[in-house]
């Protein structure tokens, strides 16, 4: 079952049911009008959302054209949005960059914080910052949405209680994020609003590269119109999904809607740090990966950060190479309040 929400005059939108190729959805008000009430009643809602699914490809029901430009992400606010850090080859090479020893505890125990979650972007909608010398980064990540997680939730209870799965692009502004560190209070303004894929799918819709708590499938990553990163989800994953659900369920009950985050998606090539698409390797999630391989090997980076004008677009796609989740792409502009 494929779920998406389209944009309307409140903060929360309208939940519509898409067909399995994305192109046409039907509306279901009188079964839940937003995503989070279909999530707090998920049980008696879930099975009614998938009578719609299955008559939408069918031809039985009724439908109208979806457009991915209509919709907002997924959950255009949530309760709560916490990342995780589940590609440790990633924080590997980003402490590698630094100088820095890697704390063996990173193997064993994620990293993990609470983003915010009160306005996340349109999955279209453009990355709008007041200065492009922030170091402007996209992340692109597999996301899930969750029902209830008890507070000590086991590894069982954890994956049981993933509801839907979606890709994100956690934007990062690298030049505000050392100073930020540094106050030992972690990430607030070098987090800027993250976006979502026009819609989210059930676990089982995934088929055989759903195995429970990992996506094996490429993360396609274009940076202005360029392959970018093509990097696998299910591999070098240290952390799967339940394993962060555990984590972040240690000491507090987790809500239904709450949106747990893998961290950017990272492989490693023969054992060591990854190459380009164009050299024949799977690429990169950010530009921070490339940034560190670059200083590790040369001693300073050579790729720019994003700019005002630069476009990147996250996809994955089906073995049959039809696209699962819709396409997040923004391109990053200048604030104006006015």
């Amino acid at each position: 079952m494929k779920l998406a929400t389209l944009k309307d005059s409140t903060r929360d939108g309208r939940l519509v049911v898409v067909s399995k190729d994305l192109s046409r959805c039907s509306e279901v008000g009188h079964i839940a009008r937003t995503m989070q009430a279909a999530l707090d009643d998920w049980a008696y809602v879930a099975p009614r959302l998938a009578g719609v699914a299955e008559g939408l490809d069918t031809g039985a029901q009724p439908a109208i054209r979806f457009h991915e430009h209509d919709a907002a992400s997924p959950l255009p606010r949530a309760y709560q949005w916490a990342d995780g850090s589940a590609y440790v080859n990633h924080v590997e090479l980003v402490r590698k960059a630094r100088n820095a020893e890697m704390p063996a505890s990173f193997w064993t125990e994620p990293l993990m914080y609470q983003g915010g979650s009160d306005s996340f972007l349109a999955p279209r909608d453009p990355i709008v910052v007041p200065d492009d010398t922030y170091g402007i980064d996209m992340e692109a990540e597999i996301a899930v949405i969750l029902d209830d997680v008890p507070m000590g939730a086991t590894i069982d209870e954890a994956r049981a209680a993933i509801r839907l799965v979606m890709l994100v692009n956690d934007v990062s502004l690298r030049a505000l994020i050392p100073a930020e560190l540094a106050k030992g209070f972690g990430f607030f303004q070098s987090k800027p609003s993250s976006a979502f894929s026009p819609v989210a799918v059930t676990p089982d819709e995934l088929g055989d590269a759903w195995d429970g708590g990992k996506l094996h499938l490429p993360l396609h990553v274009d940076l202005n119109g360029e392959p970018f990163g093509r990097a696998n989800a299910g591999i070098d994953m240290t952390f799967d999904f339940g394993e962060l659900i555990v984590h972040a369920s240690k000491t507090r009950p987790l809500g239904a809607g709450t949106v747990i985050g893998s961290g950017t998606v990272s492989n490693k090539l023969d054992g060591g740090p990854g190459k380009p698409v164009g050299k024949g390797g799977v690429g990169y999630s950010c530009i921070a990966e490339i940034r560190m391989i670059e200083t590790i090997e040369s001693g300073a980076p050579a790729t720019p950060f994003m700019m005002f004008g630069d476009t990147v677009r996250i996809e994955m796609k089906d073995a049959a190479g039809h696209s699962i989740f819709g396409a997040i792409e923004q391109t990053v502009t200048r604030y104006d309040r006015n």
